[in-house]
């Protein structure tokens, strides 16, 4: 931690010592002069950064406070709105047949990836903008590619104001929240916050309105700030926190089974002929009972330079992120019962980093692009896991405890839980080097080409350069074409990989049946296609085709008790589908329309096989198999509506389903489900009170009981469904 923070400080003090000449040289300016010098730095600092040839999805400020919910949703309820994006369990969302493959930026710069799950980070209030670009993406991004989302923070430029508001409803939520932002001279700043806490904060496991022991805390914060130096330059800086307490639900009215493989001390029923494990005299425990939590801290922070003069535009950016995550198991025996372990874990990721860019404009033809991304991540992972003893069963030799009635089967032998110590630290490093050139052809059509280079270092070590291609051709104004080719290279995420020893747990009912395999870096060729049309003054739509082959595909599973994933590889993945988007917008009134096939297959998992049971590893070994986070058909649909002071809104998700196990692994999936939301909010004054507003949402109209998992399928831990009807009040006052 010391460290990180050395190296962080040390590297922002470097910019702050290089801009403060600039700084001397700055000429007092008036506000209007300030605010347009800052948005010519923010469209230079845009221009560095291309999305030619790639799929981009904007939602705006503006599109999020139109939907049910508005600024008091998720963000991930937000990304769930544009096309190809399949929700899961704990938050995560699947993008064109990707696991998770995630990469978050804000302004630009790069968010190191963290170790919470369903913690939501990021909160919508901030966000100016939100694009979530896929495809063949250009040369600037590396390692996470299933999907960037840049969020475009709000700043102070303009008038000052903000707002306070209270929202709350169903599952007991309560969540105050408040924003502001200003400007005073070559300084702009806004700053938001909120607290939240509901009885779901995690998926229902049983499908109930309100499941026993989900209740979360939420805490966020963010600030930005921002000095224009001068006419050519800029620094800004950008800090946020988050602190998020979740308990983790239980299903009610169940008992220990016992652990597949092994026979127990006890009786599970009386004249059954099965046996339980048994624990300190126990073989009982009420599901109910059961008291596991998890607690998610982030802390993260961005300060950045910005230059742009005559034909040459770049940034310099320093960025850290510390995150972790504490679970305790509450009752030993109570999770020993019913899973073979009870684990305490504490796991740390503390990563730092430099991000330099630059676009050298060469005439009207040409604009050169290169930069350099270096990120180090210190590791963190300790676990205690309490475990029962056993001993193989052998016909000839039999388990010496008298109590191990069947010789077959690996037989518990003690019924005192012993306690592993797994403990681990781990340095990683990860490097990328681009250039690019985007080369204007012909007056309606671009060519963008250019090479990467990758290389990291962590609990395997490899690199690989990716040539990058896109194509765009506008034949008139009304019709755009894109067609482009990406090479891949995606490390598997370091601060996730397990550190477990697996010989530690030799001779317990946590011992693992095979090797343990490093994750590889997933590589990967990908090609993409598509028109966009715009029909009339009002209709716009498109339509995109993509096909990913992939060696060392990384996929991820919920293998443990904590709720974190893991990764693994499949040796050969494809992932193929088609795309639909459509907006009408006319007057107060705008909506739109996306869909979305995709398919997404893997075969033999060649890391981290010790996760996984014989039978599966056996028939995935010679069978392509259907991802667990494949969503053949996904749908979202939304419009809204401004009648004087009042606006109406209404979304609508649509998923035919995630896989679940069938006759083989991922061979089935769960069924699927639609789910529609109501919105309505209404300006108002109370007497002398004005710029107040109140708004009243329905999630899950009709009640939709809907599962997101059932607790099968490959790296599938649990199940989960989707929140039930839930009815919202809020009301904000401006400031």
């Amino acid at each position: 931690m010391y460290r990180s923070f050395l190296l962080l400080t040390a590297a922002s003090a470097a910019v702050l010592s290089f801009v403060a000449s600039a700084h001397a040289d700055t000429v007092a300016a008036g506000e209007e002069t300030v605010t347009v010098t800052a948005q010519r730095l923010a469209e230079a600092r845009s221009g560095i950064q291309t999305q030619l040839g790639a799929s981009t999805y904007t939602i705006t400020s503006t599109d999020i406070e139109a939907q049910p919910g508005g600024e008091n949703a998720q963000l991930n309820q937000v990304i769930l709105q544009a096309p190809g994006v399949a929700q899961d369990s704990f938050g995560q969302l699947h993008i064109r047949g990707e696991h998770n493959g995630l990469q978050y930026r804000l302004n630009g710069i790069i968010l190191p990836e963290g170790i919470s799950v369903f913690s939501q980070t990021l909160n919508p209030r901030l966000a100016d903008s939100v694009k979530l670009i896929t495809g063949a993406l250009p040369a600037e991004y590396g390692d996470r590619t299933g999907g960037i989302i840049d969020v475009e923070t709000k700043t102070g430029l303009g008038a000052p104001g903000g707002h306070v508001s209270i929202y709350g409803g169903s599952h007991s939520e309560i969540a105050p929240s408040f924003d502001y932002g200003g400007s005073s001279g070559n300084l702009n700043y806004f700053v938001s916050g909120d607290y939240m806490t509901n009885t779901l904060g995690v998926e229902s496991p049983d499908g109930k309105s309100d499941p026993q022991h989900d209740r979360t805390k939420q805490w966020h914060g963010f600030a930005f700030l921002q000095d224009i130096l001068d006419e050519q330059s800029s620094i800004t800086a950008i800090a946020g926190t988050s602190n998020d307490m979740f308990q983790i639900p239980n299903q009610s009215g169940l008992q220990p089974a016992g652990v597949d493989g092994i026979v127990g001390l006890g009786p599970m029923d009386s004249g059954s002929g099965d046996f339980a494990l048994s624990a300190k005299g126990q073989t009982g425990f009420p599901s109910e009972n059961l008291d596991e939590r998890q607690r998610e801290i982030t802390h993260y922070g961005i300060v950045s330079y910005l230059r742009s003069a005559g034909a040459f535009d770049f940034h310099v950016s320093v960025f850290g992120r510390y995150s972790s995550l504490d679970f305790t198991p509450g009752s030993n025996v109570g999770d020993v019962l019913y899973d073979g372990v009870a684990q305490t874990a504490y796991k740390r990721d503390e990563a730092y980093g430099l991000q330099a860019e630059g676009a050298y404009h060469l005439g009207d033809s040409h604009t050169v692009r290169f930069g350099v991304l270096y990120q180090a991540d210190d590791l963190v992972s300790n676990t205690t896991s309490a475990v029962l003893p056993t001993a193989p069963g052998s016909a000839t030799n039999p388990n010496p405890n008298p109590l191990c009635i069947d010789p077959a089967n690996t037989c518990q032998t003690s019924d005192i839980p012993l306690l592993v110590a797994d403990n681990g630290k781990k340095h990683a490093w990860n490097y990328g080097l681009y250039i690019q050139d985007e080369w204007k052809l012909l007056p309606n059509l671009v060519l963008n080409y250019g090479i990467r280079y990758d290389q990291f270092k962590a609990f395997d070590a490899e690199n690989q350069i990716s040539p990058r291609a896109n194509l765009v051709w506008t034949p008139t104004e009304l019709t755009t074409i894109h067609a482009g080719y990406s090479r891949y290279f995606s490390p598997p995420p370091f601060e996730l990989v397990a550190t477990t020893d697996v010989a530690l747990f030799d001779n317990t009912t946590s011992a693992a049946d095979h090797t343990d395999d490093t994750p590889k870096a997933e590589r990967a060729d990908y090609y993409d296609i598509g028109i966009n049309q715009k029909l009339t003054e009002a209709i716009d739509v498109g339509l995109d085709g993509f096909f990913k082959a992939s060696r060392n595909e990384v996929d991820e599973g919920q293998f443990g008790a904590p709720i974190i994933l893991t990764p693994f590889n499949y040796l050969s993945a494809r992932q193929y589908g088609l795309e639909f988007t459509g907006t009408y917008s006319s007057g107060d009134f705008s909506s739109y329309l996306n869909a979305a096939y995709e398919r997404a297959v893997g075969r033999q998992i060649v890391s981290s096989q010790f996760q996984f049971s014989s039978d599966d590893l056996d028939y995935i070994a010679t069978h392509y198999i259907p991802n667990d986070h494949q969503q053949l058909l996904t749908l979202s649909a939304g419009a809204s509506y401004k009648w004087d002071d009042t606006h109406f809104s209404a979304n609508l998700l649509y998923g035919s389903g995630l896989r679940r196990d069938g006759e083989t692994p991922n061979g089935d999936h769960v069924p699927g489900y639609v789910e529609v939301n109501l919105g309505v909010s209404q300006d108002f004054a109370l007497g002398d009170v004005e710029g107040l507003n109140a708004r009243f949402d329905v999630i899950n109209l009709f009640d939709e009981k809907y599962e997101i998992r059932d607790g099968t399928g490959v790296g599938v831990g649990a199940p989960q469904y989707g929140a039930r009807r839930g009815f919202f009040v809020g009301l904000s006052k401006t400031l």
